[in-house]
């Protein structure tokens, strides 16, 4: 009895472990796919990206134009036709369907009855990376002129959107609203989390609270405050409002992780005549990093992402990627290989920050959810 349901319960976990394995597959199949294609598509010429599918490009057997073949003037169509090279006779309903002989080839009848001509195809093999090129990215990372052939055959001539300025803009914003929030929130957390004063609950309690107010009920009162000052359109302006929009949760990430940490290293560093400022440097900010990347990576990809905030206080004195992007859409809404490498190139830096630091992103997930 017992040996049935120990091999009962092996076959559950089998089971539950393959259903669960299955399904995050798919999930990143689902993810995975989409992005494969936006990627194949910022290499491909405009013209083939209207002409066949992106998969395309991966090695398969299609048929290839070989030539023509031209029937002699007179022949008639309304009976089955002897073509030149091609072994039986064929209907013109036939050809017009499209044939294919013994040996491969492939005829289809072009035009109407009086062209008498029939186009030849062959099956073949088409190679890796056929007509890939980095001409795309050259054209929107560059303000000059961008000159390529559109669907149509037609020559197209247009500015350049110039997105390496806006993605130096980027992480000119990126980077600072990133940095500044972590080391307010740093030293918030370790007060609340160790440091008793008055009104520490209340506070903290204030600061829990700020997590659930929108940020986009904000934005009227700073830009008018911002206007008073002067500082609209500057990049201490979009610092100071990301920084004041990510300190909320910031705090409470690193209170939660904060808190945790053995009570004893403290009260040992106290003993030793360690100021809070030595203990804040040289123990807690070493100890916090899980937390701290956990942070970073939430708030670099917010501030990199966003267009609101940026479009608000930087309007067009400092385009970002987010906001060039957008413009790409309403100037280049058909142009589809200079908007997925725009894409592409939107996605590099947040790919390299999650990249590396994500080994720490579990852990400061789960700051403070374990005690004992």
């Amino acid at each position: 009895m017992n040996t049935s349901k120990r091999q009962s319960f092996k076959s559950q976990k089998v089971l539950s472990s393959a259903l669960i394995n299955g399904i995050l597959i798919l999930v990143c199949l689902f993810w995975v796919i989409p992005a494969l294609g936006i990627l194949i598509t910022s290499f491909r010429e405009s013209q083939d990206i209207f002409s066949s599918g992106w998969w395309t490009i991966f090695p398969h057997r299609t048929y290839v134009d070989s030539g023509t073949i031209n029937l002699p003037p007179g022949t008639d169509t309304n009976v089955p036709m002897t073509i030149p090279g091609v072994d039986g006779k064929y209907t013109f309903e036939q050809l017009r369907a499209s044939v294919t002989t013994s040996d491969g080839r492939r005829l289809i009848w072009f035009g109407n009855r009086r062209t008498l001509q029939i186009n030849v195809s062959k099956l073949q093999w088409v190679g890796f990376g056929a007509n890939l090129t980095l001409k795309n990215y050259d054209d929107v990372l560059n303000g000059g002129t961008v000159n390529y052939v559109d669907a149509n055959g037609n020559n197209v001539i247009r500015l350049g959107d110039n997105l390496m300025g806006a993605f130096l803009n980027s992480v000119a914003v990126a980077v600072p609203a990133t940095i500044i929030p972590i080391l307010i929130a740093a030293f918030a957390a370790y007060g609340f989390a160790w440091l008793n004063f008055p009104g520490r609950k209340f506070f903290f309690t204030i600061v829990v609270a700020m997590l659930v107010v929108p940020l986009q009920i904000a934005l009227v009162p700073i830009v008018q405050d911002y206007t008073k000052l002067g500082l609209n359109g500057t990049y201490l302006a979009i610092w100071l409002a990301h920084t004041g929009f990510g300190l909320p949760l910031a705090v409470y990430l690193l209170f939660n992780y904060i808190s945790t940490l053995p009570r004893d290293i403290l009260e040992s560093c106290f003993i030793d005549g360690a100021s809070n400022f030595t203990i804040f440097t040289q123990l807690i900010l070493p100890l916090s990093i899980p937390a701290l990347a956990s942070f970073a990576i939430f708030q670099f990809l917010w501030v990199w992402n966003d267009y609101l905030v940026a479009l608000v206080f930087l309007g067009n004195r400092n385009l970002v990627l987010t906001v060039s992007l957008a413009n790409m859409v309403g100037e280049k809404g058909q142009d589809w290989q200079l908007l997925t490498s725009g894409a592409f190139i939107s996605m590099l830096l947040p790919l390299a920050v999650f990249f590396a630091l994500q080994r720490f992103f579990v852990r400061g997930l789960l700051a403070g959810s374990v005690k004992g």
